[in-house]
């Protein structure tokens, strides 16, 4: 599983590249070599489609982005299924949640009254600002000299008052009231019940909930009452399950899709666990 967010920063001579502090814009034609990606990325991101089609698969759901779509990924893993029939053009947003965190707290009007309910994957509703912000970006990727560190920042800001400010973003501003309001423990569990099923390591999981690692450990055993290796292997057999009794995948898939390193390993951990292998389970469901 690769990071999204460094390798768009080792990309860079290969597209137009903004960056200001751990935040990074990118207008960018992504390149189609294999047909599922699996990535992470330690910040947030927002994406506009130009042109062109992917589908975002995560834990909760798929969604799938088309010319026009604008989405808020949540920081964390996903599995991106690619296209082979048109190139897939857009803009990249990076943003960590410190930024969001305090850009809001500047904002005149507060949120108002937030729900809990958000997935990985948030739709964002577009408005005559959002379609004039994004126009006003392209001069900034077509222009020869890099914008002032200080306008950039200026106009990440911009970008996250505008999506705060439209009441339709409801699922989005939900998020961004967490970012406010949510204890650590909560964001903990929240990291990993989003991303159990990939491929991750523990000092991955670790900087996605915004902790060193000893500290992750720590205060996973103190909520979860469990080590973080016990848990994921019984999250991802549970869920192999599900996958091979429910959705029709085959071995190989069911694998990939609940964070094994490889199949032979997945086998092995899965017959121990239910007394079966996936294959058993494939065969009975087949009769």
């Amino acid at each position: 599983m690769f990071n999204f967010y460094e390798s768009k920063l080792q990309e860079s001579e290969r597209f137009r590249l903004l960056k200001c502090g751990d935040s990074l814009i990118t207008l960018y034609n992504c390149p189609l070599e294999n047909k599922f990606v699996d990535l992470w990325s330690q910040h947030n991101y927002i994406v506009y489609v130009i042109e062109g089609r992917k589908i975002w698969h995560t834990a909760h759901g798929s969604y799938d982005l088309r010319k026009g779509a604008c989405v808020f990924v949540r920081k964390g893993a996903s599995i991106v299924e690619q296209f082979f029939d048109t190139s897939f053009c857009l803009v990249l947003f990076f943003v960590p949640d410190e930024f969001i965190f305090e850009t809001l707290k500047t904002k005149s009007t507060p949120i108002s009254k937030p729900g809990k309910k958000y997935e990985q994957v948030i739709a964002i509703a577009k408005n005559e600002n959002l379609e004039s912000f994004f126009n006003s970006m392209i001069s900034y990727f077509d222009g020869a000299f890099e914008p002032d560190k200080s306008l950039l920042e200026l106009k990440f800001r911009e970008l996250i008052l505008i999506m705060a400010d439209n009441s339709h973003n409801t699922e989005l501003l939900s998020y961004f009231g967490s970012l406010l309001r949510e204890p650590m423990a909560i964001s903990l569990q929240r990291v990993m019940e989003d991303n159990y099923c990939f491929n991750l390591k523990l000092k991955e999981y670790a900087e996605l909930s915004n902790r060193s690692l000893s500290a992750f450990k720590r205060d996973f055993q103190k909520f979860f009452g469990n080590t973080p290796g016990k848990w994921l292997l019984e999250k991802r057999l549970t869920y192999a399950m599900h996958l091979l009794s429910n959705m029709n995948k085959t071995v190989a898939e069911t694998a990939f899709e609940s964070g094994f390193e490889n199949t032979s390993h997945f086998s092995r951990s899965f017959k121990e666990r239910f007394g079966m292998s996936p294959a058993a389970i494939k065969q009975k469901q087949g009769n």
